[in-house]
């Protein structure tokens, strides 16, 4: 706990020794000491006369956000120039209009004309408001706020210099936040070739590097740069193949083609990209972002300490590999030259790929021991997820045996027509598949899912970015070398990536332009998680498997204890598990009902009484805290119903329309069941982990979708495909299908090509 002015607040443990700037944007978060520079065009309204209120409000906001975790937070600011134009504008205006009404004896005024002003004189006018200002904004946060003004001459002067740094320092000392400006009504112009003379120079001649100088000299971990534009582009922003540089690497300068300066202030992007590198130079991190962007300016600086993919980050270090977005570039074209091979070659890729899986499984097994041991030792994962986690043997048989099934099925998935229509004489219509584009797999805990969706994206001819959960490193590195090799006999390499930076998945789903749907694989946390920060993208999946079995008057005996047992007991984890029990009320009280619990008792499944379930009891179970739960493990809900169609509004109000089952005899009642029940999957006397792609022969599945638009349900290849429409003419126009045209519509439809009977 620190305290000042008898105010404690909680701070967040943050230290590291200053020297080395940080690698990596995730390391960010661990900045203790930040500078945020505000650019001109930040502060400022876009009219240049006064300030934009809003925003600086927010960036206020922000930062006392991150003061108040126990940060040492300094803002360099622009804006006294612009905030004194306004004040002597009004002056001026006020006064010629006195002055005319006193000449003329007239109250109507005559337009009049307003001087050009001095900027300095500007900023004399406007640095106590702008102060004021800021004052007034962190007092609403409890926080007290400093104003420091320098020029280029008190850095050279080293008694200057030195009272200057511990002044700094006593107020950060006293959780104060310095808000410090370029004395802009005394400064003079820059010395000639004093810029970057060496780690200890740069010349003060904006506030860009005003904010690298103090940067460095307070030792300071983070400087952010917010300006006008969201970073640094490759060619100037606005051009069409212009695109934001995520990460800039000291040498890089070649690749980027600087524009022009922004609306207002003294210093450009080239400015802004000398200052950051003297700043990195120096041991401080620099990110350089957009400050004035309506829907991220609310968020943005706590977003950069985040470590979130906002602006262009500065670094050291070069990563290896290519970056994410190159990757999915890769994806991207790797999948259209998959999708123009011949259906033989996909299938050849596929089967090799099946093969490797048995062949060397070896090495396989040990990749795998290797990430168990690891997730053993460290004790970050529950039992379950142990489980999915382990490969043995069987599993890979089973995986070679459902690829073989996915090449198999894939012969005419793409390219097939599936319509075709006669417009007009010699004016023929086709609808074809064609792959989706390239798709993002997001999955935890299962290395069995890589080969496996890796199957269905070669079969469908799309791209695909993987991204799997660091406990599983080892074996989704080794998985995904084999999909490469088998991708090679054919070329198609690229087609496949593994993402293995740094990146956040949030990070991930904001890459709209590269991808053209998101498939989460895992808990429901993290479904939810990546529809949330899905920007553009849609994203196919599920949140929740709440599946029921319902338990009719007229089931059988025999049927009822197996089919629950398997739904519930054979992989609790599953999202295809059941996780509530609904029971006809007339069944309460009968030996049938004995069973169901004995049977459950006897496999360890904890019991929770649904509300109705719990009053028909004297001693009942632990009640239910939400009748919308899923357990994921040897637990369930059971709740009692009067008829089928309360069973069916029980699934609606309750469920997640993934896969719910009816056990009865009659087939009236089951039929209703199935029509009635608007689930993914409905089933008459079946377990509920029927619901599976493999068990489907699909022979494999990307996930299960609960949406209602594309697919639903266990998806397969059909589920990655989309349709796009041929016309084959010969010299048709539109206009000779006018009223007076020569031609007419026929509208005929045409027979379709036969399949591969294969």
């Amino acid at each position: 706990i620190r305290c000042w002015s008898n105010i404690p607040f909680i701070t967040v443990p943050l230290s590291r020794a200053h020297g080395k700037s940080f690698a990596h944007r995730s390391e960010l978060k661990h900045a203790k000491r930040i500078v945020v520079k505000l650019g001109s065009a930040v502060v400022t309204r876009g009219d240049e006369c006064g300030l934009a209120l809003g925003r600086l409000a927010s960036i206020v906001e922000q930062v006392s956000m991150l003061q108040n975790q126990g940060r040492e937070m300094m803002i360099v600011t622009s804006g006294a120039v612009a905030f004194g134009k306004q004040r002597l504008r009004h002056e001026i205006l006020l006064s010629q209009s006195v002055r005319q009404a006193l000449h003329s004896g007239q109250s109507q005024l005559k337009d009049m004309a307003i001087p050009v002003l001095e900027a300095r004189a500007c900023a004399a006018a406007g640095q106590s408001g702008l102060m004021a200002l800021y004052e007034a904004m962190f007092t609403q946060y409890s926080i007290c706020a400093a104003q420091i003004l320098v020029t280029n001459l008190d850095f050279h002067d080293e008694q200057k210099r030195g009272n200057l740094n511990g002044t700094l320092h006593e107020l950060l000392r006293m959780n104060i936040v310095p808000i410090i400006n370029t004395n802009d009504a005394v400064v003079p112009p820059p010395e000639p070739n004093s810029d970057l003379q060496g780690v200890n120079v740069i010349s003060v001649k904006d506030n860009d590097s005003l904010a690298a100088r103090l940067a460095v000299e307070m030792k300071t971990d983070l400087l952010i740069v917010l300006s006008d534009v969201e970073g640094l582009f490759d060619s100037p922003p606005g051009s069409d193949d212009a695109k934001l540089i995520d990460i800039f690497y000291p040498g890089d300068q070649q690749s980027v083609t600087f524009g022009t300066k922004s609306r207002v202030g003294m210093g450009g992007m080239e400015a802004k990209v000398k200052a950051a590198l003297w700043a990195l130079q120096g041991g401080t991190s620099v990110v350089i972002a957009n400050g004035t962007h309506p829907k991220i300016s609310g968020h943005v600086i706590t977003d950069i300490v985040e470590g979130k993919k906002v602006g262009t980050f500065f670094s050291e270090v070069k990563p290896a590999g290519p970056t994410v977005e190159q990757q999915a570039e890769m994806a991207r074209a790797g999948g259209r030259t998959l999708a123009a091979l011949q259906p033989e070659q996909r299938a050849e890729i596929i089967y090799r790929l099946a093969d490797l899986l048995t062949d060397r499984r070896e090495e396989i097994l040990l990749a795998n021991k290797k990430d168990l041991q690891e997730a053993e030792d460290k004790g970050r994962l529950a039992l379950p997820l142990l489980k999915r986690l382990s490969l043995s043997t069987s599993k890979l048989n089973s995986l070679a045996i459902g690829l073989r099934q996915i090449a198999a099925s894939s012969q005419d998935s793409v390219g097939r027509v599936i319509r075709r229509t006669r417009i007009a004489k010699d004016l023929d219509l086709e609808q074809v598949t064609v792959p989706i584009g390239v798709l993002l797999v997001i999955f935890e805990s299962r290395p069995d899912c890589l080969p496996q969706v890796s199957a269905l994206a070669i079969a469908s001819g799309n791209g695909l970015l993987l991204k799997g959960g660091k406990e599983a490193a080892h074996s989704n590195q080794i998985l995904h070398h084999l999909t490469q090799e088998a991708l090679s006999i054919h070329g198609v390499r690229d087609a496949v990536q593994l993402v293995n930076t740094r990146e956040e998945v949030e990070d991930l789903c904001r890459l709209d332009k590269l991808i053209d749907l998101i498939i989460p694989r895992g808990s429901s946390q993290l479904v939810r998680n990546i529809q949330k920060a899905a920007k553009g993208i849609p994203v196919m999946g599920h949140s929740e498997g709440i599946c029921h079995v319902y338990v009719d008057t007229d089931a059988s005996v025999e049927k009822v204890t197996r089919i629950i047992r398997d739904s519930k007991c054979e992989y609790p984890a599953a999202c295809n598990a059941l996780e509530t029990l609904l029971i006809h009320r007339d069944l309460l009280r009968t030996p049938l009902f004995d069973q169901i619990i004995d049977m459950l008792r006897v496999e360890q499944v904890k019991i929770h009484a649904g509300p109705k379930f719990a009053s028909y009891l004297t001693f009942s179970p632990s009640e239910v805290k939400s009748l919308r739960t899923e357990y994921g493990d040897l637990e369930c809900c059971i709740e009692v119903v009067d008829s089928v169609q309360e069973a069916v509004e029980h699934i609606h109000k309750y469920g997640s329309s993934h896969t719910d089952v009816i056990i009865t005899e009659n087939e009236k009642t089951a039929e209703f069941f199935l029509q009635h029940v608007d689930s993914a999957c409905v089933f008459w006397n079946a377990s509920t982990r029927f619901s599976d792609g493999y068990r489907f022969g699909l022979g494999a599945e990307v996930g299960i979708s609960t949406s209602r638009i594309h697919a639903r349900g266990p998806v397969g290849i059909e589920g990655l495909l989309t349709t796009k429409w041929l016309l084959r003419g010969d010299n048709h126009v539109v206009s000779d299908f006018s009223e007076h045209g020569s031609m007419k519509y026929l509208h005929e439809s045409l027979p379709l090509p036969q399949r591969n009977a294969n």
